[in-house]
């Protein structure tokens, strides 16, 4: 099913010995160029009307704005079964804001598609998360309740599922009163017939500091919520030194720790759609790392001949190469890192994995799951 490249490897060679079709090996892996392929990339083989099977009947979600692309949204649709909606925001006094762009369409088009369309919550102002939104909400019950009832009301009107809660950054201070909002939110909505589930920073211990993890509590969110969002990726990350955004040993110290604090089935494996490019050499605070698509990242190796590497600790995809006198480093998704972390979720027995987030494409992935 996966089959990596090896130097001197054509789609006609790798046809005749797989018997998959050229034309679906092109298709799956939306490969640009027939007559290039990458040594070590890693492509996924599937005969025609064949299907990965990946998640094994667990659930598959993931995030996307309104303004996402209908073609790329439509490659994730046959293994979607959640779509969630990015996002709704609110005001100091509790009032819902809508996302900019019309979001009716794509609650339609999950429907239409077999999928479950949720709205996302966040605490957004001026494009960052504000946790003086949250720590208002949390301590004022007024606002709490204008803010759900606006809440249940668009679920019902749009045609929602439910709620998802992502709320980043929160205060320690806060900590128990953002748990009990999730409740006040989960106790209104189920009684609607609506789910709420929360996405919670990577943490690997009760005790551990930081700014994204000490306002948030795995036990008591796990309690409050129907389902638990791990947003395990964002080690390698834009400012960061480089290196895979999920890399699998530090995923597995999250669901360690999380599976001790949640029942495993109401976790949600979180996974990137993307990856990064730094220019070398890296300096903190001055090197800004360029985010892009999976697909395009075997592009690249392409472009400039470069040869992709797989970290066997990391279980991650990556490679360098020169570019107008300046080295770059890469990494990155490909179908072994994500056959991978479905991996894990199996092992730990979660509910599934959502993914961040849809608005590239990558339809080797969702072939892989469907």
């Amino acid at each position: 099913m996966i089959y990596v490249v090896k130097n001197g490897d054509t789609l006609e060679g790798i046809s005749r010995q797989t018997e998959v079709p050229v034309w679906k090996i092109v298709y799956d892996n939306q490969l640009s160029d027939r007559n290039v392929l990458v040594p070590g990339q890693a492509l996924l083989l599937l005969m025609p009307g064949e299907t990965g099977k990946l998640s094994g009947g667990r659930t598959v979600g993931g995030y996307a704005y309104p303004f996402v692309e209908p073609e790329i949204l439509g490659q994730a649709f046959p293994a979607l079964k959640e779509l969630l909606v990015f996002s709704y925001g609110f005001t100091f006094e509790g009032n819902l804001v809508p996302p900019p762009q019309d979001d009716l369409w794509m609650v339609e088009a999950a429907w239409n598609n077999g999928a479950e369309p949720f709205m996302v919550l966040t605490p957004f102002s001026g494009g960052a998360f504000n946790n003086q939104l949250v720590k208002v909400l949390v301590e004022h019950k007024e606002i709490q309740e204008k803010l759900i009832s606006q809440m249940l009301f668009t679920v019902r009107d749009r045609g929602y599922a439910g709620v998802d809660i992502d709320f980043e950054y929160v205060l320690p201070e806060d900590r128990i009163g953002y748990a009990e909002f999730v409740g006040e939110v989960r106790r209104v909505m189920n009684e609607n017939g609506y789910r709420v589930s929360v996405a919670v920073a990577p943490k690997v211990s009760d005790s551990q500091k930081g700014l994204l993890v000490e306002g948030v509590d795995y036990a008591a969110l796990g309690e409050n919520a129907d389902a638990v969002f791990l947003m395990t990726y964002e080690w390698g990350y834009t400012y960061g030194p480089p290196m895979a955004v999920a890399p699998l040993d530090k995923v597995r110290q999250v669901v360690d720790y999380a599976v001790t604090r949640v029942p495993p089935g109401k976790l949600i494996l979180g996974i990137p759609n993307y990856g990064y490019d730094w220019a070398l050499p890296y300096e903190r605070g001055i090197t800004r790392a360029r985010t892009i698509g999976n697909v395009e990242a075997v592009e690249i190796a392409a472009q400039y001949g470069a040869v992709i590497e797989y970290a066997p600790i990391a279980q991650s995809p990556w490679y360098t190469y020169r570019q107008n006198g300046m080295e770059h480093v890469v990494w990155f998704e490909d179908v072994r890192s994500i056959e991978a972390k479905w991996n894990l979720a199996k092992e730990f027995g979660l509910s599934g994995a959502w993914y961040w987030n849809l608005m590239r494409p990558f339809r080797a992935n969702w072939l892989l799951l469907s």
